[in-house]
């Protein structure tokens, strides 16, 4: 699904290069679960970024289900994005002003959907459902709980029926009851529907029941 090759992320910055990641080579399977594990610095959101096509790296090769995703210009990589991949953070950054269900339907907004709006809206419930919201449609972000504002994330990271998800630390704001349910469910999706998982996290017990822990040393002092 994912194989990664000689990959380097360096940044500019006044009098100095400071380079994130340095020859990186990673295989992750299909359909399987990975926790990426590692210090600050040491590049975890880095790679999520540039796997979900948010940053181009510097040199070195990324390929997805046998695309090369390293030179895609900015409207080839918003296309995939929006067509191929689930995002997860830690801050849910749901809309406001939008009810959940209307949160979990805004990846249809950038366009570029062949299914009619009703098809998306029935698959949405399904979601919504699934997560244990189907009693929250109507309401806002700010009448959910932290569990709950995670959960319709969840729900809006499949809408597009990815087979990749990406999720940066996607428990960190949340409790430990929380935060475990919002794992489990993720573990839970993810074997249901066959997708493949790369989650970012400092917890090394959330790491564990993730399985398959790949940590990155800090290059970054």
């Amino acid at each position: 699904m994912i194989e990664i090759q000689d990959l380097h992320v360096s940044f500019e910055t006044p009098g100095e290069t400071i380079t994130v990641l340095d020859g990186l080579n990673l295989t992750f399977p299909a359909g399987s679960a990975s926790a990426i594990t590692g210090p600050s610095g040491s590049g975890k959101t880095t790679l999520l970024n540039v796997i979900g096509t948010l940053l181009p790296p510097t040199s070195g090769s990324v390929t997805i289900d046998q695309q090369d995703i390293s030179d895609f210009d900015e409207k080839q990589a918003a296309q995939f994005r929006n067509q191929h991949l689930g995002f997860i953070f830690q801050q849910h950054h749901l809309l406001p002003q939008l009810s959940v269900l209307e949160n979990v339907l805004t990846p249809r907004l950038a366009g570029g959907w062949d299914e009619p709006e009703s098809q998306t809206k029935e698959r949405a419930n399904t979601l919504l459902e699934r997560v244990g919201l189907s009693h929250r449609l109507s309401h806002r972000p700010a009448q959910l709980s932290g569990g709950e504002k995670q959960r319709t994330a969840v729900a809006r990271a499949l809408i597009n029926q990815p087979k990749l998800i990406l999720a940066d630390e996607p428990t960190g704001s949340l409790d430990q009851e929380s935060g475990q349910k919002v794992a489990q469910l993720l573990l839970e999706l993810q074997a249901e529907q066959n997708l493949t998982l790369l989650l970012v996290t400092h917890d090394l017990q959330l790491a564990e029941q993730i399985g398959n822990p790949v940590n990155l040393p800090s290059l970054v002092s």
